[in-house]
């Protein structure tokens, strides 16, 4: 199992009520895969620095996950097959360690 971080960009015109439960199911491939989510963070709706598919705003959220990278890769695909995530970006993450002097 490795650390992922995936940062995913979603249509502004997605209602509020329907982001959760539309987060829950796309993420649901890494759990049933038998990797975990060890956190989502919804950033909310952000400025774009420009254009993508006539948008100016998106909806900016961050995964944390540990899975394979087959469950990885197939995350990705499913989440660019959606017409409503505008942009994905999957990192390799690791976390940051104490200095040593």
């Amino acid at each position: 199992m490795r650390d992922y971080e995936m940062m995913i960009i979603l249509d502004p015109e997605v209602d509020e009520r329907n982001l959760q439960p539309m987060l829950d199911k796309l993420l649901s491939v890494v759990p049933n895969q038998g990797g975990t989510l060890v956190k989502v963070d919804v950033m909310g709706r952000r400025v774009l620095a420009y254009p993508i598919n006539k948008k100016s705003e998106g909806i900016y959220v961050v995964v944390y996950m540990s899975a394979t990278s087959d469950t990885a890769q197939e995350l990705d695909r499913q989440l660019n097959l959606n017409e409503s995530i505008l942009r994905t970006k999957l990192l390799r993450y690791e976390a940051p360690s104490a200095k040593k002097d």
